[in-house]
């Protein structure tokens, strides 16, 4: 488990640094580090402060035997001699005395006697750290009183070398094992979120990948998942219900408003034309007129076809009479079309033979001229169109205009519906601003795909490439 979430981890190049998965595990990690810092810092502090207790223990004990020692040996001999014997006795390796009188001269001192500890004069309970020789010692120096008289002061040295090392050791192994730890912890905690937000994850997929004609279909199960999960799955759920309700009522109004409005316009546009035939006592203001309505007729009747294609499209209801097709041929066939209603030159370059695709024929034909008309429409006169057809990893068709171009920045919204670039795509042109889309949804509903590139001021360039047959 721990080694597939590390090689997840490894996988992803980048990290979403605004991610709640993020921001879930840099919160739970620094909690973690904090809290074991913190046992691990207190359980230092514990161990220096035992450390001292024991020396201040000595000290007590040192400060209570001393000064009676010294009374019981002084009826026998000499204050300093006296001073010297209980030395002697209290002494060993691991603890030092020496006594320093009232002017500040040492007049008894231990066998294991360090000279550098000669020149300290340090008169306080709390212990002094030092090294001497590469061993450690606690230090500290307490006033002397016998017979109710100060005679001077006892200094107390500890060595504390074993102790200090142990206390290094287990600070080190602490240290490592802190670190292991917090390592681990803070792997497992991502891991455990990673896992426990894999089903909004799921959410976003299903949100990602639905289109628009299965919105009623989706359903979100999340049987195990937090309750918080599961009601927003039932949440979401019944919003895509009636999102895809009212998608079906807008296409299904959509398809009644075409047909019900494309016959009579058809009506309307056939008596229109046949009064400008016989209309041989009308003026010319009228003849101009009708000639008009006529246009805007066919027009809005071309409109109309465009909606009804592009619902048919949304609903999944366009015939597809896939079948091979040698694009060589079928190109050349399309351009002789083309060339019967355009007097515009247009160039077939051929850069393999014999390229073929599975498409529905006739719906090729109207994806390939419609942009052929588009690039005649948007090039200046005199200037010829150019196709290239060739061979990639797919087959690749590409149109070619003279056209002032798109800017890049617009460039993404080209296939959407009723978008026109103002500069160059105008109602002057007769188009319907639904030509581009209705040409990447039937091309998407072969397997194919459209893209465009167009270069500042150098015209554009549309792409088809579909699937290579072999």
């Amino acid at each position: 488990m721990l080694t597939k979430f590390i090689k997840n981890l490894s996988e992803k190049k980048t990290i979403d640094f605004n991610s709640l998965r993020f921001r879930l595990t840099l919160g739970v990690a620094l909690l973690s580090t904090c809290g074991l810092g913190s046992v691990a810092l207190w359980m230092n502090w514990k161990m220096q402060h035992l450390l001292i207790m024991t020396h201040k223990e000595t000290v007590n004990y040192v400060e209570n035997r001393f000064p009676h020692d010294v009374e019981i040996y002084s009826e026998m001999v000499s204050l300093e001699v006296g001073i010297q014997k209980t030395i002697n006795n209290l002494s060993d390796h691991k603890n030092i005395f020496w006594f320093k009188n009232k002017d500040n001269n040492i007049i008894a001192q231990s066998v294991y006697f360090y000279p550098q500890l000669a020149k300290l004069n340090y008169l306080d309970y709390s212990p002094q750290f030092i090294l001497i020789d590469k061993n450690s010692w606690l230090i500290c120096g307490i006033p002397l009183n016998i017979n109710q008289q100060f005679i001077g002061h006892l200094y107390i040295a500890q060595n504390i070398t074993n102790e200090q090392v142990l206390f290094t050791y287990l600070i080190q192994s602490l240290t490592i094992s802190t670190t292991i730890a917090i390592t681990i912890m803070i792997t497992l905690i991502a891991y455990y979120i990673s896992y426990s937000l894999k089903p909004l994850e799921k959410i976003c997929n299903v949100a990602e990948n639905i289109s628009a004609d299965k919105l009623k279909e989706v359903s979100i199960n999340f049987n195990n998942s937090p309750s918080e999960v599961k009601k927003l799955a039932q949440t979401l759920e019944k919003m895509l219900m009636r999102l895809g309700e009212n998608w079906e009522n807008q296409q299904q109004l959509l398809n009644n408003v075409s047909h019900e409005l494309r016959t009579p316009l058809t009506i309307v546009s056939g008596y229109l034309q046949s009064t400008l035939r016989r209309g041989e006592n009308l003026t010319s203001i009228q003849k101009e007129a009708l000639s008009v309505a006529v246009s805007e007729a066919n027009r809005t009747i071309q409109l109309l076809e465009d909606l009804l294609d592009l619902a048919r499209a949304d609903n999944g209801n366009i015939q597809m009479q896939l079948e091979i097709v040698i694009v060589n041929d079928l190109m050349r066939e399309i351009i002789a079309m083309t060339q019967q209603y355009h007097k515009r030159n247009i160039n077939l370059r051929e850069e393999n033979s014999n390229l073929k695709i599975k498409v529905d024929r006739n719906r090729f034909k109207q994806i390939c001229l419609n942009l052929i008309d588009n690039a005649i429409k948007y090039s200046p006169e005199n200037t010829d169109i150019k196709i290239v057809l060739k061979q990639d990893k797919s087959v690749i068709i590409e149109i070619h205009d003279q056209g002032i171009g798109i800017p890049f920045t617009l460039q993404n919204r080209i296939f959407e519906r009723f978008y026109r670039v103002e500069e160059a795509r105008n109602r002057d042109t007769g188009g319907t601003g639904l030509g581009l889309a209705i040409v990447k949804s039937l091309v998407t509903t072969m397997n194919g795909k459209v893209t465009l590139v167009s270069p500042s001021e150098k015209g554009c360039i549309f792409t088809l490439s579909f699937p290579l047959i072999e």
